[in-house]
């Protein structure tokens, strides 16, 4: 069990521009990585690995996956399976997401 349980939204903000652009993971637990992501834009990533799930916390803008359209802002959950193609659009400069990575390469199944 990690020594403090709270991952500060402040902590996140700490985290360099540069870095928190390539996703600064804050925490990590077995499988799961926690990260403070503000995506560039244009979002150029490509699929990941493994499950990932995003936790908006400021900001809007749209989140594309497997080539559905989705408006997001603060508190939506948006989640991606391992593979999947998906990337954020025309968020607004103050856009902020936490992202979590768990499980095994090539995802979970069902």
């Amino acid at each position: 069990m990690p020594a403090n349980p709270l991952i500060a939204l402040a902590a996140a903000h700490a985290v360099p521009p540069a870095a928190a652009r390539d996703s600064q993971t804050l925490f990590r637990h077995g499988t799961m990585e926690v990260r403070w992501w503000t995506p560039p834009m244009p979002d150029d990533q490509v699929p990941h690995r493994r499950d990932e799930l995003y936790a908006v916390v400021q900001g809007t803008g749209w989140f594309v996956r497997a080539g559905d359209r989705i408006a997001c802002g603060p508190g939506d959950l948006l989640f991606v399976a391992a593979g999947v193609e998906h990337r954020f659009e025309d968020c607004t400069p103050d856009f902020g997401t936490w992202v979590l990575f768990w499980g095994p390469q090539g995802g979970e199944t069902a």
